[in-house]
């Protein structure tokens, strides 16, 4: 890539030298004409005296030049400043500011010669922008106006080409023309566009050939030979160059890869690996069932490899069908109808293979299809036996005795072997077991009577099993018919009574009161009609008559003009009915006639009975009355029971009184501790008692509080306070405790105490013996004591 690069260094350095040279002489030459353009300007104004002209800076140059990425030893003499004003006595002095003044450019401030001290790269920066002004050594004082001119640096050849965005990839489809173009690929060069051919590039291929070329100025990329296949191969790595240098030797270059694949397209017909495919189905197989698979290949990919097949050919058609696996892109081959090993054991198939997706630019490459030829073979299998008749219907007439003839189902074991077959009648299908079915010869009979009115069809199933083989069996249908025999008798369609008028306004003897009809549960055959007429017993009545319509119907009438209902208020008509079938069945039915109260227009009023045989001495409303009155008595009783239940037992149980909860009265002065025969000392001096605990009497507690185990102090307790606080605990904590408060007395203070013992039937002395002053000092809790005794103290020294 830097091939030729000392070289061109070389040669770049002499040529900067050069240039320098030539710079440095510019401005003298330059200046020294201006010098001298000025002096003769100024003659000629002199001479004239009258005209004024601008003064102008006496010297100028244009602009200067320096190489870029110069490495020699020595600083680069980029130019050099002169002004007229500058006698030569040192007294001038030059001076640089701007871009890089002092540290890239310095001046010599007597000679006025630019020098540069560093390597310059153009491509960080292409020109400097600087100031020269001349002004006095002493006073600083400007001889001449600043003036601004331009560093240029000069482009060498220092940057390779490159490929910004690469790698590349890209796509063609295969098959294309020579010269396809597939992608163009762009380098960039930083050097100089505009100043010799650093920047100019050409494109040639390094790898890649000879499948693809490359356009020398574009970067286009073509192919480059015909018929590429994708199936052969799919992917190429092509490998670009860039130099610039306009290819020359010398040049500096840059390369990139790109990867291109051949996309695919639809220029291979599928292909059956072999001519012909063997498959086998078994006799036993039901229609939909997959027979076998073939797979015709094709290399195209995506749409242009889709491959569907059907069947052009063979004695197999209407028993099979084929299907594509668009997944595997296989042909299954299926059942259509079952097939039988005893009648047809071998099929034969032709199959073709085509593309689904053509493509017009490769039609003269077919055909894109193939064919091959699939030979089925059926194999033999156990199969069950099979009935002559996918259903059988047979009739029996009802009420056949047990073991009558219904009759015969027949079936065949199919398989070489012809095994004998077994029948059986399977239990779910006869659940009250009417049928039996011979085991060998199939013929079936009644175990029972049949009734055609309870249950006129049977649909039953015969399963027929063959012996010696797999025990396979098979089921058929059996619908059997009950044929009807005329068993019963007829009867009213409905059991109505009819109502007829106490007194009828009409004149005629005989007024239609009703048309009875009747049903038999019998099948009514053509032309039959039930006949009606009176009962035999019934024929002499003079109150009602009958007529025969001969249609099933019976005209009702009656013969009187009007009926007592003191006498008889209800009554019955025997009529006989006959069907007139083969044998005949004839029943009697009773008709009710119930004698009603009626208007002037025969509207029926009432049919009721009561007014009739009421007693004469108690009405309705009495006895309305009567039940009134014993109701309310039983709600009071009730209700004086459910007050008397909810009345409240008394607070206070006199039953088992307790002197230690109680205030107690006494009428006479004790016998102190002597007296053992009123109360038991013991009990009082102890309150925590035998058991430990003792109930509260002033009231009834309705369910037992049980004694909580460590809560209470022992008798022999010598600390009071703790021994009440703990009572008081139990009391508030007890929940059959009234909310009100009671009188709790404690006979026993415990051992040791202050106070000593409060109670009388202890004392030794009297009253007048005590001093009760000590009272005040135990605290607010005797306060009330204290009080009371000081009291009675201070009330027995006044008298």
């Amino acid at each position: 890539m830097w091939e030729g690069l000392g070289l061109q260094v070389f040669l770049m350095c002499l040529g900067a030298m050069l240039c320098s040279v030539v710079a440095a002489s510019v401005p003298l030459e330059h200046s020294h004409r201006h010098r001298l353009s000025l002096h003769r300007h100024r003659e000629r104004t002199g001479k004239e005296g009258q005209v004024l002209h601008r003064s102008k800076r006496g010297w100028v140059w244009n602009q200067f030049f320096v190489i870029e990425e110069y490495t020699g030893p020595d600083p680069v003499l980029v130019g050099r400043l002169h002004s007229d004003v500058d006698a030569g006595d040192g007294n001038c002095k030059y001076i640089l500011s701007g871009e890089g003044a002092g540290t890239i450019f310095v001046i010599d401030d007597k000679t006025g010669n630019i020098h540069a001290t560093k390597t310059l790269d153009r491509e960080e920066q292409a020109q400097y922008t600087l100031t020269a002004q001349a002004v006095d050594r002493d006073t600083n004082k400007p001889l001449e106006p600043p003036s601004e001119f331009i560093v240029k640096v000069q482009d060498i050849n220092d940057n390779p080409p490159e490929f910004l965005h690469g790698p590349y990839y890209a796509r063609v489809p295969e098959m294309s023309n020579v010269g396809t173009s597939v992608m163009q690929v762009t380098a960039t060069d930083a050097d100089d566009p505009t100043y010799g051919n650093s920047a100019r590039l050409v494109y040639s291929i390094l790898q890649g050939q000879p499948y693809f070329s490359v356009e020398p100025q574009t970067g286009i990329i073509r192919t480059a030979l015909p018929n590429m296949d994708r199936e052969a191969r799919q992917e190429y790595d092509v490998v670009i160059q860039a130099k610039d240098m306009g290819g020359h030797m010398g040049g500096l270059s840059g390369t990139t890869e790109v990867k291109i694949t051949l996309t695919d397209v639809n220029d291979n017909p599928p292909k059956f690996p072999q001519s012909v495919y063997a498959m086998s189905v078994s006799e036993d197989k039901v229609s939909g069932e997959e027979v076998g698979r073939l797979k015709a290949k094709d290399p195209d990919l995506g749409e242009n490899g889709l491959v569907s097949y059907r069947f052009i050919e063979g004695d197999g058609m209407t028993v099979f069908e084929i299907t594509t696996d668009t997944d595997t892109r296989e042909g299954v081959i299926k059942l259509r109808k079952p097939v039988d090993f005893e009648t047809k054991r071998a099929y034969t198939l032709r199959v073709e293979a085509s593309n689904t997706h053509l493509d017009p630019r490769f039609i003269a490459w077919g055909p894109y299809k193939d064919t091959a030829t699939v030979k089925v073979m059926v194999e033999d299998a156990d199969e069950p036996p099979a009935f002559m008749a996918t259903s059988y219907s047979f009739e029996v007439e009802e009420n056949s005795p047990d073991g009558s003839v219904v009759g015969r189902v027949h079936a065949k074991d199919t398989d070489v072997a012809n095994n004998p077959v077994r029948y059986m009648i399977p239990r779910y299908t006869d659940v009250e077991q009417f049928f039996s079915v011979g085991p060998e010869d199939g013929i079936i009979k009644t175990t029972r009577p049949l009734d055609r009115e309870t249950l006129p069809w049977h649909n039953i199933s015969v399963s027929a099993t063959e012996i010696g083989g797999h025990h396979q069996d098979t089921k058929v249908r059996v619908n059997i018919k009950v044929k009807d025999v005329n068993d019963n008798a007829p009867e009213f369609a409905t059991q109505n009574e009819i109502l007829v008028c106490r007194l009828t306004t009409n004149p005629l003897r005989m007024q239609l009161i009703e048309t009875v009809s009747a049903v038999d549960k019998d099948e009514m055959v053509h032309r039959q009609y039930f006949h009606f007429s009176i009962a035999p017993e019934a024929v002499n009545n003079q109150n009602f008559s009958l007529k025969d319509n001969r249609d099933s119907t019976a005209s009702i009438y009656v013969t009187r003009r009007g009926f007592s209902r003191m006498t008889q208020d209800v009554y019955f008509l025997p009529i006989e009915i006959n069907d007139n079938g083969i044998p005949p069945m004839s029943s009697t039915n009773t008709l009710t006639i119930r004698v009603c109260s009626c208007d002037s227009k025969d509207t029926i009023l009432s049919c009721n009975v009561e007014p009739y045989i009421l007693p004469a001495g108690l009405s309705t409303g009495a006895l309305i009355a009567i039940l009134a009155c014993i109701v309310i008595l039983l709600a009071i009783v009730v209700l004086f029971v459910a007050l008397r239940r909810q009345k409240k037992e008394p607070l206070i149980v006199f039953e088992e009184e307790d002197i230690r909860e109680n205030i107690i009265t006494y009428d006479d002065e004790g016998g102190g501790e002597e007296d053992t025969e009123a109360f038991d000392i013991a009990t009082l001096q102890n309150p925590d008692g035998a058991n430990g605990f003792l109930p509260r009497k002033d009231i009834k507690p309705e369910l037992q509080y049980p004694m909580r185990p460590g809560g209470r102090p022992v008798a022999n307790s010598v600390d009071v306070d703790d021994f009440i606080k703990t009572r008081i605990n139990d009391a508030d904590n007890d929940p059959t405790a009234p909310p009100y408060d009671s009188i709790q007395i404690y006979g026993y203070e415990g051992r040791g105490s202050i106070a000593g013992s409060l109670s009388s039937l202890e004392s030794v002395t009297t009253d007048s013996d005590l001093d009760y002053d000590y009272l005040q000092s135990w605290g607010p809790r005797f306060k009330k004591l204290a009080d009371l005794y000081g009291t009675k103290d201070f009330a027995d020294d006044n008298s």
